[in-house]
């Protein structure tokens, strides 16, 4: 499940320490609402797709550690994500958004192409109509138009300083005498600290991108402080001993791409907080009965139309 919907939905609850105020939610009795099963047909022939082009069908078979199928897991998280979705939806109705002319415009055309892109024995064996197709990207994009005007409210932004990345080279060693020794090596005029780093570290790795938060405070301390081709002196760390050289010390692309995710981050946070408060007094009931049939037959037919990148498509990302 793409977008925020997997962002969000399906990551840890994290609470952003402060917000969430002033969006006071009052408890309502369970909703009695439902997909249809031809919308939730749209979601499940999706994910079998996305799952059989890398797998084939026999990961439908495979037993995971807690004794159920994969086929039961996947059909158990499309129910989370669609539970999910109706809450957001109901948090949609309770702030009273509608939907543009020509955002309804823009999703009939989508819903269009979902439902021109299958065969007519597709069609029989969804159930589906029109109305249900654009009924469910409706929805959707309502949960997406949602998170982007509630977090729209508070200042989110990163810095550059937060999110910056940079290159090093690292040498990761437990013995002290042997760590100082290597400090002098790598230290003399001349030396190849990438080749004594193969040669001598205990670490999986001797090169990689570091980000702030992302490893021992110490380490970080140290690497951000080196300019390109400095070396550190020997940093000490629970009992381990480290030789960082600095390979970049600002990497544009990878650090815009970091920031870019930070963000997302605070966003779905914050949302998750404000979406936790209304869901508890807010829990659809969703009917077993549509639920309990569903199962992945080899003769099934195979609809190849992608809910959600045709949304992407149209609303991009």
């Amino acid at each position: 499940m793409r977008k925020f919907l997997l962002a969000f939905f399906l990551a840890a609850v994290f609470v952003l320490s402060g917000c969430g105020a002033g969006f006071p939610f009052d408890e309502e009795e369970a909703a009695e609402v439902d997909y249809s099963r031809p919308q939730i047909m749209m979601i499940v022939t999706t994910e079998r797709n996305r799952y059989e082009e890398v797998y084939t069908e026999a990961i439908w078979d495979v037993v995971l550690e807690s004794g159920e199928t994969f086929e039961a897991y996947l059909l158990g998280q499309i129910r989370e994500f669609m539970q999910n979705l109706k809450i957001v939806n109901l948090l949609a109705d309770k702030r009273e958004m509608v939907l543009t002319s020509t955002e309804k415009d823009r999703l009939q055309t989508v819903a269009d192409r979902y439902f021109d892109g299958l065969s007519e024995e597709e069609v029989s064996y969804m159930g589906l109509t029109r109305k249900e197709a654009l009924a469910l990207y409706q929805e959707y994009y309502r949960a997406n138009k949602l998170v982007e005007e509630l977090t729209s409210q508070v200042d989110l932004e990163v810095s550059d300083s937060e999110a910056k990345v940079i290159t090093v080279r690292m040498i990761r060693m437990s013995d002290q005498k042997k760590a100082e020794e290597t400090l002098e090596r790598v230290s003399r005029e001349g030396s190849d600290f990438a080749a004594v780093a193969r040669e001598t570290s205990e670490g999986d790795e001797v090169e990689f991108q570091l980000g702030r938060g992302e490893t021992d405070q110490a380490v970080e301390a140290a690497a951000f402080a080196l300019a390109v081709g400095e070396i550190s002196p020997l940093i000490e760390s629970g009992g381990q001993y480290y030789i960082i050289q600095c390979v970049n010390d600002y990497d544009a692309a990878a650090t815009a791409l970091r920031k870019t995710r930070l963000y997302e981050e605070r966003k779905n946070q914050l949302f998750r907080q404000i979406y936790s408060q209304f869901e508890m007094g807010n829990m659809p009931a969703f009917s077993d009965e549509v639920w309990s049939d569903l199962y992945f037959a080899s003769g099934d037919p195979r609809p190849q139309v992608n809910f959600f990148e045709l949304y992407q498509e149209a609303f991009g990302d």
